[in-house]
């Protein structure tokens, strides 16, 4: 797929400044798990962390093709950083669709700038893949909702000024009865309860927040009452297009450490590059990483065309984030043992890149998924 003149316009700003800002320094905040809170504010003066809103709140007002875009390179610079950013999109995007005028005022217009980090609550500790079995309650208590349960696996728990939250306000109407709601952290009864020790992307925190009691104004209600699980849904496509671009976009970087190492490290009287077993496997590298990138601009196209494309999207989401598992596991092979030690960045990729086949839909619900759609033919 050739990109638009417009499309190439950004990519090559975005990936200028992924190069420049975010790689140099994407190792240090791995490793002192520093939360890069001044380089996400140039990203969202660029207008990334509201892509696809529109000029009027703040946002890009480009499309699903650009959003993708700006994920793979920002991710190709930091893995973290391309987290951050893609729940930002989300949280942005659920406002832009469902907020309320006051809502966009309050919330959408300071995210779209980077005065305020957003948070999407809808995973539960015995609740992942299945949405519409949260537990979280709202009790409706006059001019106010109380909200009870806890969030787990939250993106920016810690650090997020702004979160969409997902919860039960009629437990006897089924998925029906899930509603969504925006709400500031510093909410009464907002509570980080633990932040997650993970294997990677360690400069984007994951916490567990505890809603004990959570008391927010009534306006926080998106849209009205049991519209939550078709909010849910309604961000399927767009996200796993995103994820699929983050998982390229590592991928690629690790293509291009193992391409830079292969062709400076000598063996043999020759370049690693001038022998065809590690020539063969970086052209495999790169061949799946162009196929990866494909697929998740194919979906993206679908997408800003209005057309159907959770198939698609599945598809690009289900390949990229099994082939960038392989890529960098074989950058680590080009390395050698320099591959498994943090000096060089391949095993920090490695790590990052592995928790791309869990968030936005394990890769077994993107075969399900996929599975359904040829049997419907």
């Amino acid at each position: 797929m050739r990109l638009s003149e417009q499309h190439e316009m950004m990519r090559d700003t975005v990936r200028r400044f992924a190069r420049e800002r975010l790689w140099p320094n994407s190792g240090k905040w791995d490793r002192e798990r520093h939360f890069p809170r001044a380089e996400l504010a140039e990203l969202a003066q660029m207008g990334l962390n509201a892509v696809a809103v529109p000029e009027q709140w703040g946002g890009a007002g480009m499309d699903c093709t650009a959003t993708a875009i700006a994920f793979e390179e920002v991710s190709a610079g930091d893995a973290a950083l391309g987290t951050v950013l893609s729940v930002n999109n989300l949280v942005s995007g659920i406002l832009n669709g469902y907020g309320s005028e006051a809502q966009k005022e309050k919330y959408l217009r300071p995210l779209a700038a980077g005065r305020m980090i957003g948070a999407f609550c809808l995973t539960e500790p015995q609740v992942g893949s299945d949405a519409g079995a949260i537990a979280t309650r709202a009790e409706r208590r006059g001019e106010h909702w109380v909200l009870n349960g806890t969030k787990q696996f939250i993106t920016s728990g810690k650090n997020a000024d702004v979160a969409v939250v997902f919860a039960v306000s009629d437990k006897n109407a089924g998925k029906k009865g899930i509603s969504a709601f925006v709400l500031p952290t510093s909410s009464k009864g907002w509570r980080v309860a633990r932040v997650e020790d993970k294997a990677g992307q360690h400069a984007s925190d994951t916490a567990q927040i505890a809603l004990e009691d959570c008391t927010v104004a009534a306006d926080s209600l998106l849209e009205r009452e049991g519209l939550g699980y078709r909010i849910a849904l309604a961000n399927l496509e767009s996200g796993r297009i995103n994820i699929a671009a983050q998982a390229t976009g590592i991928a690629r970087a690790a293509l291009e450490a193992a391409l830079a190492y292969a062709k400076e490290r000598r063996s043999m009287g020759k370049t690693l590059i001038g022998h065809q077993a590690v020539n063969f496997r970086l052209a495999d590298m790169a061949t799946q990483v162009e196929a990866a990138r494909q697929l998740y601009l194919h979906a993206a196209a679908l997408r800003d065309a209005g057309e159907p494309c959770l198939k698609e999207a599945s598809m690009a989401k289900l390949f990229a984030s099994e082939m960038a598992e392989k890529v960098c596991s074989d950058a680590i092979q080009i390395h050698g043992g320099y591959g498994y030690v943090a000096d060089f960045p391949v095993e920090r990729l490695w790590r990052a890149v592995r928790v791309c086949k869990i968030y936005e839909g394990a890769s077994d619900i993107q075969r399900l998924v996929i599975g359904r759609a040829l049997e419907r033919g």
